[in-house]
């Protein structure tokens, strides 16, 4: 059963229009990146209930999510695993196999795989997801596309070009419509603005933060965030309705917890809002050990970028 398609949905028509014009030519590998919170699963799930891949796979679309639970202690790897159950095969011997066949049986299939980097990040399991990956790709009617946190794709596929860029923040205008949507448009532009600069347009912030003006009011919201900062819109169970619990799934990825100082340096452009330059980086003699490879750990997860101007920064909520 595929999950509903989104209802709200803006800022992300450019990456929806690539993202077509790839299907209309073959059956493509497409790997939507980006930081927790950045819309990489609505983006997914508006592909698949589109006009155009309605009719193009009609009944074969499938959508296999990597993870429900995303509570450190009850995240486990097993993506095959996961695969076989959201395809109704009976477990046995040869799981591989019977994907592999049943996804070979009907032309064309559509599979999106969603929140990847559960089980491909560990590195006990890695070379197994990407060799699954691989052996996907060998099959010529079968569409792949995947959602992971970060900025890189697995290796032993040959992603489609050219490549889908990490998603960025949401241009003010489509965050204050995405706002409006949810919160109504009783609030003034600049009462809609002042929320929208605690969020850095990170869709996630901003869904869950006008939900609770909603209850609350901006006036209310505002002053609760002095106090809690993200506590204020942290409550839910899931990675979707709990901006921290999102954000802390990415600091235990292990390609951050590899190079143990990067959390440092995160910790220190949390506190500079112009972020630091290359130049900054090497000639300021921080405390930190590895600051280029902590540097190089902050973008491989996109719990840090680059701005226009080259200067790494961190987004407001993380």
């Amino acid at each position: 059963m595929l999950p509903a398609e989104p209802k709200i949905f803006h800022g992300r028509e450019s990456e929806l229009a690539d993202i077509l014009n790839h299907f209309r030519e073959s059956s493509p590998r497409i790997a939507i990146l980006g930081a927790g919170g950045m819309g990489k699963t609505s983006l997914a799930q508006t592909v698949l209930h589109h006009k155009e891949i309605i009719i193009k796979y009609q009944g074969n679309r499938l959508f296999v999510p990597c993870v429900r639970n995303i509570r450190p202690e009850w995240r486990r790897a097993g993506g095959l695993g996961r695969t076989t159950t959201h395809l109704g095969i009976k477990p046995g011997k040869d799981l591989t196999r019977a994907v592999l066949r049943f996804l070979s049986e009907d032309s064309p299939t559509l599979l999106v795989l969603d929140n990847l980097e559960t089980v491909w990040e560990p590195a006990e399991s890695r070379k197994e997801v990407e060799e699954f990956l691989s052996l996907l790709t060998d099959i010529v009617s079968l569409a792949l596309m995947i959602t992971m946190r970060g900025a890189e794709r697995p290796f032993k596929v040959q992603w489609t070009r050219p490549f889908l860029p990490p998603l960025k923040p949401l241009a003010r205008d489509a965050a204050r419509k995405m706002f409006i949507d949810i919160a109504e448009d009783r609030h003034t532009m600049v009462e809609i603005d002042e929320v929208l600069d605690l969020t850095d347009n990170m869709p996630l912030s901003i869904s869950l933060l006008a939900h609770a003006v909603d209850v609350e009011g901006t006036t209310a919201i505002l002053s609760r965030w002095q106090m809690e900062h993200t506590s204020v819109i942290s409550e839910g169970y899931d990675l979707r309705s709990n901006l921290e619990l999102s954000i802390s799934l990415s600091l235990a990825s292990p390609r951050i917890t590899a190079t143990p100082h990067s959390q440092e340096l995160l910790s220190l452009l949390s506190i500079l809002p112009d972020g630091l330059s290359d130049v900054e980086l090497k000639q300021s003699n921080f405390a930190i050990q590895g600051i280029l490879d902590c540097k190089r750990a902050l973008l491989r997860t996109a719990l840090a970028y680059t701005d226009d101007h080259k200067r790494l920064k961190a987004l407001v909520p993380i």
